[in-house]
């Protein structure tokens, strides 16, 4: 249902209670002597409550608006707009009757006074009361908006990482990739058994990675090391001492929270367009370093570098922009530049 109908039905029902609460104090007084009497008192009460009321629930809002950017306290404003709206609402109705004939016109404003003596304490009680109520029907509207977007990132960010671990998967069984390990594998075991079975350990280990079916949109960044010195080391087998690879992280940081499969994927990236196109082979670096509550983690390598604009929709790194932009928004971002002659990739999110 609309929310606004619900406040408008809401404040119809406290305005009708106050009618209820004014005739049962009229009943407890003996004030009502006759059935017709009661239906007269009725009558005049709910046209005062309702006229009063729906005056309130119509420029109420607007009127506190405005008070409270004077920096007026929120319950003094509030209790200000209700007595003003209860003295023109009840002029109003008082008005109305006259014209109608049920009040007499040397009586009016004497009427009027006795109305407010009783009107206004009601107001207040009453008109606090559905202030409070459409406060509190707002935060939890806003709280359950708060918790949809939040739900809708997270599902997001689960399915991006669900993705970015099948193009891992996808990268690391792909035919050539597949074929250079066993070819490493198979050269290895004559001459040296027990490289060979290092290097099959790590396969697994990368395979494991790639095929863990976890939905938690972040992993400790000592794990995505681990993985990525598994990759290097896969890498080296082929390439011998043409790929070298160093690891900057201070332990403090090594529990520091990163989306998987990331450092990974910008390491995969430096790998296969910054080192392996050129036949002298090269350098990667991982560096991680902290400031003003941010984790900064750069791989470096000594590739000719390239445009992040210029990256496909689909690739590794364009999904793992999706990926920070799933988890952290506007507070996460992945940069690509130059310095001191080498290709850096920079990505940056909150330390958490």
């Amino acid at each position: 249902m609309d929310p606004r109908k619900n406040r408008w039905a809401f404040a119809l029902i406290w305005i009708n209670l106050a009618v209820a609460v004014v005739v049962l104090i009229q009943i407890a007084g003996n004030q009502i002597s006759s059935t017709r009497e009661l239906l007269y008192i009725v009558g005049y009460s709910l046209v005062f409550a309702n006229l009063t009321g729906v005056l309130g629930v119509l420029i109420l809002g607007t009127v506190m608006e405005r008070l409270q950017r004077r920096r007026l306290p929120p319950i003094p404003a509030a209790v200000l707009a209700i007595l003003a709206l209860t003295g023109v609402g009840c002029l109003l109705a008082q008005t109305l009757l006259m014209v109608i004939g049920l009040v007499v016109p040397r009586h009016f404003w004497a009427d009027y006074f006795d109305t407010l003596k009783v009107a206004v304490p009601l107001s207040a009680v009453f008109g606090l009361g559905a202030l409070l109520h459409a406060s509190l029907q707002d935060r939890v509207h806003s709280a359950e908006e708060k918790l949809q977007e939040k739900e809708i990132a997270e599902e997001r960010a689960r399915k991006l990482a669900t993705e970015a671990r099948l193009r891992a998967l996808e990268s690391q069984i792909h035919p050539h990739f597949l074929f250079n390990t066993l070819n490493s594998i198979s050269s290895l075991i004559a001459s040296n058994p027990a490289r060979a079975e290092q290097i099959v350990c790590r396969l697994a280990a990368l395979l494991r990675a790639s095929l863990d079916n976890s939905n938690q949109p972040l992993v400790p960044l000592r794990q995505e090391l681990a993985i990525v010195e598994s990759y290097i080391d896969i890498e080296r087998a082929r390439f011998g001492d043409q790929l070298r690879s160093a690891v900057k992280v201070p332990p403090e940081l090594r529990d520091a929270q990163v989306p998987p499969m990331s450092v990974q994927s910008l390491v995969e990236n430096s790998v296969k367009y910054g080192i392996t196109p050129h036949s002298g082979g090269g350098e990667v670096t991982v560096v991680a370093s902290a400031e003003n509550g941010n984790l900064r983690i750069e791989v470096q390598d000594t590739g000719p570098g390239f445009e992040l604009s210029a990256v496909p929709a689909g690739h590794g790194l364009d999904n793992l922009v999706g990926r920070l932009d799933a988890i952290f928004g506007t507070k996460a971002r992945l940069n690509a530049f130059r310095r001191d002659g080498q290709s850096v990739v920079e990505m940056v999110l909150p330390r958490v």
